[in-house]
């Protein structure tokens, strides 16, 4: 699960009026759900990104989640501690956002901290791929969610998402043109979808996290929607190239942004890179220093030998690499002038070692 760094949800609500307001394709906003498809004329150039199915807030909006009512955990499960309740199912969450930190963020080698953070990624790795296994047309969303969340409960661990800065769900699901933290719904998914599913667990005191984007019927996808996915997977392999010990933290959004470039060029569909979240430390605390920028980017810093964090770039289609935050104040989407593109993300965790880097999520 990313962090935002660069803005925060208010300023982008107050943003998308204006979009609506003046946007010559209003009449796409008249439903949640529109596809896109080469048929339709007047908007010819909507549909350079491929054919698929516009996620759009539901009208009339709701603005928050305080509408949704989150899954219950068993009370022997321990919390994080931005979630009250310690000792009952039913959960609320704490008044501030995300959870304190303190120290440099090392894992101390050889330790057992160590073993606690590569079991929590291992399950973190388990219960995507559980969740991966869900994923077929039909299917809603909230479904997963449902699913997932008894996954990860029957292997005494919390689901780190739930009530995180107030957050409803226990995991991400962010469809076709929702670039992150997409809030699972009823909404059926369609053979020509893309989901990403965003996994993070609680395990003994620490978080593992991972995500991935699934083609819901991998025959239906088209060519646009084939070459988002597979650039998105080897954008994360390229991040992960860059990671030692002693490498400068930048070097992954060079290698990241290097990568995109080339896959541009490649098959002439043009790509960018998110540049509103980034990826995070992770152990005892979900969100934390270091901050893993994924493009061009000239941060301070070089990693070390403990050294724990997560690598996520989102990338979206054409040239805009920003978004509009929803009224939900979670789910994130291209603007309506870069015509809803589709956007996909994939992370790991990543463990600095004294020799070089362990993918922990893999």
């Amino acid at each position: 699960m990313s962090r935002l760094l660069r803005y925060t949800s208010s300023t982008n609500i107050g943003r998308r009026t204006n979009i609506l307001a003046t946007t010559s394709r209003r009449k796409l906003l008249s439903r949640q759900i529109q596809k896109f498809s080469t048929s339709e004329g007047d908007d010819a150039e909507v549909h350079d990104f491929g054919s698929y199915h516009v996620i759009l807030p539901e009208e009339p909006y709701v603005f928050g989640t305080s509408h949704i009512t989150p899954l219950s955990v068993p009370e022997h499960i321990p919390r994080p501690p931005y979630v009250k309740n310690a000792g009952k199912e039913n959960l609320s969450a704490d008044d501030f956002n995300g959870d304190p930190w303190e120290g440099n963020g090392l894992i101390g080698l050889g330790t057992e901290a160590e073993q606690k953070v590569r079991r929590a990624a291992e399950l973190a790795k388990n219960v995507l791929n559980y969740a991966g296994s869900l994923v077929k047309p039909g299917i809603t969303t909230s479904d997963i969610d449902a699913l997932v969340h008894r996954y990860i409960t029957s292997h005494n661990a919390y689901p780190s998402p739930l009530l995180y800065s107030q957050f409803p769900k226990s995991i991400c699901t962010s469809v076709n043109n929702v670039i992150v933290h997409g809030i699972p719904d009823d909404r059926p998914l369609e053979p020509e979808d893309t989901v990403n599913i965003d996994i993070t667990v609680y395990l003994a005191g620490y978080h593992g996290d991972t995500s991935r984007t699934f083609a819901v019927s991998p025959a239906a996808l088209d060519a646009q929607g084939r070459h988002l996915l597979e650039t998105t997977e080897l954008a994360l392999e390229a991040g992960i190239s860059a990671c030692g010990p002693g490498l400068p933290f930048r070097g992954i959004g060079k290698a990241i942004r290097d990568l995109v470039e080339r896959q541009t060029h490649k098959r002439g569909m043009e790509m960018c890179i998110n540049t509103q979240f980034t990826g995070h430390g992770i152990g005892t605390v979900f969100h934390r220093p270091p901050w893993i920028f994924h493009h061009l980017n000239d941060e301070p810093g070089v990693m070390l030998p403990g050294h724990c964090f997560t690598i996520e770039p989102a990338i979206i289609q054409g040239r805009n690499p920003r978004g509009w935050i929803f009224p939900d104040g979670w789910s994130v989407n291209p603007t309506i002038q870069q015509n809803c593109a589709r956007a996909a993300q994939a992370e790991h965790m990543v463990l600095i070692t004294e020799h070089g880097a362990d993918i922990l999520t893999r």
